[in-house]
């Protein structure tokens, strides 16, 4: 029969082979995957840096990467520890579905949505705005009697 201390040992080595698998071997895999993105960097690509810039890469040195940024096209040197990943067409291009899924919910919301750079916003009519409006004068007119 097993001892307490022989079940207690196989409980303890149950538990770290679990982490292991769980936990540290899908890190290590992401870790070598971003690891091998970062060194298959080449001028041209289109990268983000942890920071959230846009850039596209003008060149390549041991550890820095130089970005092209912005419409005046401005140079910045970056390590590259600081690139978070590739620009990809999924990214910049929305895709078609979530177009059409915008338009269905434009046109079964019941109510008209109007444009204001790229936000939506509920227009109101006058019948919304007057009660808003009355509540706003009682609620001063409420803290005028105090």
């Amino acid at each position: 029969m097993i001892s307490e201390s022989t079940s207690s040992i196989l409980m303890l080595v149950a538990l770290f082979a679990v982490m292991y698998l769980m936990l540290i071997r899908p890190q290590r895999k992401k870790e070598k995957q971003v690891q091998e993105m970062r060194n298959n960097i080449k001028p041209g690509d289109e990268i983000v840096t942890i920071g959230g810039i846009l850039g596209k890469v003008v060149r390549v040195k041991d550890e820095e990467v130089t970005i092209q940024v912005g419409a005046d096209k401005t140079k910045i040197e970056i390590a590259k520890w600081g690139i978070s990943g590739l620009v990809t067409e999924e990214r910049v291009r929305p895709s078609a579905s979530s177009k059409t899924e915008k338009k269905d919910e434009e046109q079964t919301s019941g109510r008209k949505m109007r444009r204001l750079d790229r936000k939506e916003e509920p227009a109101q009519t006058e019948e919304e705005i007057a009660p808003a409006a009355e509540a706003a004068e009682a609620a001063e007119a409420l803290k005028d009697a105090e």
